[in-house]
């Protein structure tokens, strides 16, 4: 959490220290009534936000630049499941003082990946809140009209997708809990994937005409994937052992693997549907932007979701996932 500054910044000040970058060619940024944005013909706006409040979304003691990171990353995430090219973001920062180290070096964080990901922050609200910090994100970006990928469009036989290496920020998470036994040098292969996800967000717009449907694995594969199906009014054949693990997994029980890369959540990867006939295109693709792609199944005509475990073997399969990973 920020300290009380003796000499606190205004309002004003604080933007135009941290958050105010050069605005682009073609837009109105940081500083006016409004932020403007061209939107090319052709294409429709995607927008999505997030709220993100510190101990539910964030430890209190995290490192702010890592804050920053991550609370435009989860937003980015949703931009890349609907395949759209990133234009612009809004900041709304709600802070219990207006601490300069902390504003520093979470403005850094947050603007290094606006940059990298070219996301241009247009504006935004700053205010003063009672005791912890909240972040508010909303992204803008551009899709072909009639091309987003949609929750709703899987179809039977398509391919099952993944992207990354999946488990690691479950894993992290647990053990930064104490629900799973301490284990430092597991945090510290894990931790870094728990508080700064790489969303492939430069890639994604390659799918556009080749996949189906898709949604970022936000909330865990399973839960997420089942609002696919729901959506799209398919079922779905799953394989844990074909799905990409992260290398520090290998420390852990079965039961703990399946539990991470099943149920984990803050992965903002990808999960996607596509047609046999585009295997070709996705493996090129990826590999030529560096992604790591892997089918993990089968969507299938029969609207019931089965999970085969490491062995193969049939695990009983709930609507909100399943019974021994339902979390409360």
């Amino acid at each position: 959490m920020p300290k009380s500054d003796p000499n606190p910044l205004s309002e004003f000040d604080l933007i135009a220290r941290f958050f105010s970058p050069p605005a682009a060619q073609g837009f109105v940024g940081v500083g006016d009534d409004c932020g403007i944005m061209p939107v090319r013909p052709g294409f429709q706006l995607a927008v999505s936000t997030d709220t993100l409040i510190e101990g539910r979304h964030f430890f209190s003691d995290a490192d702010p630049a890592d804050i920053g990171h991550k609370a435009l990353a989860v937003n980015l995430s949703d931009l890349a499941a609907a395949g759209a090219q990133l234009r612009a973001c809004l900041l709304s920062l709600s802070l219990p003082h207006a601490d300069e180290s902390w504003l520093q070096a979470f403005s850094q964080g947050f603007l290094s990946l606006a940059n990298e990901s070219g996301c241009q922050l247009i504006g935004g609200d700053t205010t003063r809140s009672h005791d912890k910090i909240i972040l508010g994100v909303t992204v803008l970006g551009e899709v072909p009209v009639s091309q987003a990928l949609l929750r709703g469009r899987a179809q039977p036989d398509d391919d099952i997708w993944v992207t990354g290496q999946l488990g690691a920020p479950h894993t992290a998470l647990q053990l930064r809990q104490g629900v799973w036994a301490a284990d430092e040098a597991l945090l510290a292969q894990t931790l870094p994937r728990l508080l700064r996800p790489q969303p492939p967000v430069h890639w994604a717009p390659e799918l556009l005409g080749h996949a189906h449907a898709a949604i970022d694995i936000s909330d865990g594969l399973i839960q997420d994937l089942q609002h696919i199906l729901h959506d799209s009014q398919f079922g779905a054949r799953v394989e844990a052992a074909a799905i990409p693990q992260h290398p520090a997994l290998t420390h852990l029980s079965a039961e703990q693997q399946l539990e991470a890369v099943l149920s984990g959540g803050d992965e903002f990867e990808l999960c996607f549907t596509a047609p046999v006939a585009q295997r070709a295109h996705i493996l090129d693709s990826a590999a030529k932007a560096g992604v790591a792609v892997q089918r993990i199944g089968t969507i299938t005509l029969e609207p019931t979701l089965q999970i085969l475990d490491f062995e193969g073997k049939a695990l009983n399969a709930e609507p909100t996932g399943f019974d021994h990973f339902n979390r409360s």
